[in-house]
């Protein structure tokens, strides 16, 4: 949740952080505004992208007769395609020296970053490589002594400034800790002639999952800076982000859903919107998602494109079927179902009255329906066409040598952290169901009870009294699930498995530092887990994809997992393991992990990499595959390809940051000599080819 400057002082102001004096006018207010500070006057159009200042979204006051007509100078300007809501008044502030300032989450460094600079204002990392400090903090500690008195001394105050910049610091740490923030930067941090430090600018972000555990935070949220299609979405709790196209995208789980728009958006037929239905298509988000879809004028046809794993198609057909009230649907429908109930569902759906629904076998075959609709004014929406990338030759060979092992199978003990609760009932008999050996299960405060034929203990430390145990799976609510895994990594359990989606980025840094140099193995979160086919699973994934066979597949999702395990299994090609290693920006085992593990599996022939835009992940895997000579073949598939810079697709990894690489993520792929599929259809036939 990216915060508008009014409301990051707010917070900030809440966190004892000074900001200057201000109010908020909105259209409508202008005439009767009369603020009780001096002039000058500054209005500070708030919208939520950078380069206000350059566009004219800031304006100076110094006779109160002109405030009215320059305010709606301003209320009437669109900045970088953002309208202005409302705007900020403030005093100006007497400066004798600006800086710059922040706190920031960094993904790739898997920290929280302080930066400080000694000049502050635009382009502040073009101003020389002596001006920023950067200096890498701890959670939950954050900033030791020796690291403010490093920012402090390279800003160069005087040093009776330093208990002020010290308690400043500090608070601004309290507020990111406090708050989920994943930024919280001042720009700029400004010296006043009397000595005072006051933040004269700022930009906030918060972690979406921290806003979604604390409602009263929405009191920092501005709905007018959102379309009213996404803030109906919202409401919904659906995953929804508006595209320039012109069919409309429904889909269940982010990670296919990236892949369907990438196949429209290749196919010349431009997506209009992503629509992640998630894992819960009951009937009230499908008459969200339909009215959101009936209601845009762009929208000529919809594509509904469902892979059943954990959902079922046919309660999807039934929550449509409500949906719909047994009326014909206002605009084309295209639908393509598989897995889970998925005939089911489609019997449901051909027998209602609609000459607009039309049902697909697969998504090529709904890709040449949806041709045929094709509007004759529809505007053409450019993409470059999708890279395809052969399987190269192997690496050069080298002397690594590894001594990791991928040790789970049909023996492997397995606790449950969170067995009585409803997901950790259904999942429990679902593992047990497919040969996995639950052996114990956890609940504090349910000790002594059974479920499932599964004795429950108050905790692990208790549990590994009376049971050996080789992994332990997470069912437990996000306030929880951090510390659920700092158990299993303080009692040794070899694998933890965390299915938990919506922990803080904050909690899981924490998490991931306590368990450095700690021999547990974290897979997620945000995971469907692992299965071993045949053998046994660890996760929620479902079993009728999956068979037997020589190809491992590891992924950053999930519906595309069951969605490759399905055509490998039809192509008649089998897994040995599946891993998905989960969806958030900070997770445990990644690929490279994974890689050094089963270097010595002989089951394994191939590799199968299900990649999503953002982070780096792949590229990381590709280093280490030339690096270490890894010498069997590597197919891949990434989704995301057509996603519009700077917006979060999904779950919160999947983000295309601006500017960003998804063409160097593929190409360095590819000189790894990894086959780069263009389509999910291509991936078992590559397969298949570096089988042979």
């Amino acid at each position: 949740m990216l915060l508008d400057e009014h409301n990051s002082k707010l917070l900030f102001a809440a966190s004892a952080i000074p900001v200057p004096q201000g109010a908020a006018v909105f259209p409508g207010e202008e005439d009767d505004f009369a603020p009780g500070y001096p002039l000058p006057w500054f209005l500070k159009a708030q919208i939520l992208s950078g380069g206000r200042g350059k566009a004219g979204g800031i304006l100076r006051i110094d006779d109160p007769a002109d405030f009215p007509a320059k305010a709606r100078k301003l209320f009437s300007r669109e900045i970088k395609g953002e309208s202005v809501p409302f705007i900020r008044v403030e005093p100006g502030e007497d400066i004798a020296h600006e800086f710059y300032l922040s706190l920031s989450v960094s993904r790739r460094q898997r920290c929280i970053l302080l930066t400080c600079g000694r000049q502050g204002g635009v382009e502040v990392e073009k101003q020389g490589a002596e001006n920023l400090l950067i200096q890498k903090i701890r959670l939950p500690e954050g900033p030791a002594p020796h690291q403010i008195r490093a920012a402090f001394f390279h800003l160069g105050l005087d040093r009776e400034r330093f208990r002020d910049f010290a308690g400043f610091l500090d608070a601004l740490f309290r507020c990111l800790l406090d708050n989920g923030l994943l930024l919280a930067e001042i720009n700029p941090l400004v010296l006043t002639p009397d000595n005072r430090l006051v933040a004269l600018d700022g930009k906030v972000e918060m972690d979406d999952n921290f806003a979604d555990l604390h409602p009263e935070t929405e009191v920092y949220r501005r709905r007018e800076h959102a379309a009213p299609e996404e803030n109906m979405a919202r409401d919904a709790g659906l995953s929804f982000v508006r595209l320039p196209g012109w069919v409309g995208l429904m889909v269940n789980g982010a990670g296919l859903a990236m892949a369907t728009m990438d196949l429209l958006n290749f196919s010349g037929l431009p997506a209009s919107n992503f629509l992640d239905l998630g894992g819960a298509a009951d009937q009230k988000r499908m008459e969200t998602a339909l009215e959101l879809l009936f209601g845009d004028t762009r929208v000529k046809a919809i594509f509904i494109n469902l892979f059943g794993g954990i959902l079922s198609c046919e309660k999807v057909a039934l929550a449509m079927q409500g949906a719909l009230g047994g009326t014909s649907p206002k605009k084309p429908i295209v639908v393509r179902m598989s897995g889970k109930d998925a005939e089911a569902g489609l019997k449901i759906l051909r027998e209602m009255d609609g000459n607009n629904l039309h049902m697909a076998a697969d998504m090529q075959a709904a890709i040449a329906i949806l041709d045929t609709i094709r509007p004759a004014d529809a505007a053409p929406v450019d993409h470059p066409a999708p890279l395809d990338i052969p399987l190269g030759p192997r690496p050069a060979p080298t002397d690594w040598r590894s001594d990791a092992h991928f040790l789970i199978g049909a023996d492997t003990p397995i606790l449950v952290q969170g067995i009585t609760g409803r997901e950790g009932q259904l999942h429990t008999r679902l593992m047990q169901e497919y040969g996995a050996r639950v052996v114990a299960g956890v609940t504090p405060f349910k000790g002594g009870q059974e479920t499932l034929g599964v004795p429950v203990y108050n905790s692990i430390a208790e549990a590994k009294r009376h049971h050996d145990i080789g992994a332990s799976i997470i069912f437990v609510p996000p306030r929880m699930a951090a510390d659920a895994v700092a158990e299993a990594v303080d009692n040794g359990i070899p694998w933890t498995v965390c299915i938990t989606e919506g922990i803080t980025q904050h909690e899981m840094l924490a998490a991931f530092e306590r368990a450095e140099g700690s021999p547990t193995r974290i897979v997620g979160p945000n995971t469907p887990g692992i299965i071993v086919p045949g053998k046994t699973k660890i996760g929620i994934m479902p079993t009728m994809p999956f068979m037997p066979g020589p190809v491992a597949v590891f992924s950053r999702s999930g519906t595309l997992t069951y969605e490759v395990a399905d055509r490998l299994t039809r192509a008649g090609i089998g897994q040995s393991i599946c891993v998905g290693i989960g969806g958030d920006p900070f997770i445990g085992v990644d690929f490279v992990d994974l890689f050094e593990m089963i270097r010595n599996h002989d089951q394994t022939r191939a590799v199968i990499i299900l990649g999503e835009i953002g982070g780096q992940a792949e590229e990381n895997l590709a280093e280490y595959v030339v690096r270490t000579g890894f010498d069997k073949p590597v197919i891949s598939f990434i989704a995301g390809q057509t996603a519009p810079a700077g917006k979060r697709l999904g779950h919160a990894g999947a983000i295309l940051e601006a500017g960003g690489g998804i063409q160097d993520k593929l190409e360095t792929m590819g000189r790894a000599g990894f086959a780069v599929c263009p389509s999910l259809e291509a991936v078992a036939e590559a397969t298949k080819k570096a089988l042979k």
